[in-house]
């Protein structure tokens, strides 16, 4: 039996921990080679990082140490990932931070720091990952991680809120940019799901939670299927949607 994603390789960043590490464990069991971008090589709640899972369970996977506010860094992803595996299919926009600040307490630093990671990241890694594909003309995917703060507000997050409307909007450009080369671009935007990053301001989850109309959160390995869905032939005709995931928050 083939898997949906046999012979492709993939990056994901923010792959160690969370959402980005439930998508790089579920493309690698779809048949997938896996490049695990991130600054740091073990998951946020211990245990065996997630390259090294990949490979114990039969498939191919590496880790390379990457700062997605780094252009540096994601290139040498890419370049590595390439040199590597031989190509790029996909590329997982995954990694990113949250801080919740009301506007008047936020500084510059807070700023740029949220900026770099969440919009950034997404900016440049999108970029290098095109000139990956559009030098293997055969196409490819990307597939950017916004959230519903990129189509609405929420409590005391205008930083997160407006990184994440550039990564909705972005998504959007980029499709029309390059679908002329067969390179598709979607983002999911999910609501709460449950993660050791998310998880620990359980006030914020508590009060998102009470407006979820299926009355719990999201789980790490439900945004992986649906980063399956947009990174596979699936979803050869979807290019430029934002996917809201968020059990009918914004409903």
């Amino acid at each position: 039996m083939t898997g949906r994603l046999d012979g492709q390789v993939a990056i994901v960043t923010g792959a160690s921990s969370g959402n980005g590490r439930a998508i790089a464990r579920r493309f690698a069991e779809e048949g997938a080679a896996i490049t695990v971008a991130d600054v740091r090589e073990d998951p946020r709640l211990g245990g065996e990082p997630t390259h090294e899972l990949i490979e114990e369970n039969g498939g191919d996977a590496m880790f390379v140490e990457t700062d997605v506010s780094s252009l540096e860094d994601l290139r040498n992803a890419v370049d590595e990932t390439v040199e590597r595996f031989g190509s790029l299919d996909v590329m997982v926009n995954n990694a990113g931070v949250e801080r919740q600040l009301p506007v008047g307490e936020v500084t510059e630093e807070d700023y740029a720091w949220l900026m770099d990671i969440n919009l950034k990241g997404v900016y440049f890694g999108s970029q290098v990952a095109i000139e990956a594909m559009r030098a293997q003309d055969a196409g490819g995917v990307i597939v950017n991680m916004s959230s519903i703060g990129g189509i609405r507000g929420l409590e005391n997050s205008s930083l997160y809120c407006t990184s994440k409307g550039g990564v909705t909007n972005l998504t959007r450009q980029l499709a029309i940019e390059q679908g002329p080369h067969d390179i598709r671009v979607n983002a999911l935007n999910p609501g709460f799901i449950e993660t050791a990053m998310t998880m620990e301001d359980g006030e914020t989850a508590d009060g998102i939670l009470e407006q979820t109309p299926l009355g719990r959160a999201g789980q790490p390995e439900e945004v992986a299927e649906a980063a399956l869905f947009l990174a596979s032939d699936e979803s050869s005709f979807v290019t430029g949607h934002n996917l809201v995931m968020d059990g009918g928050f914004t409903a």
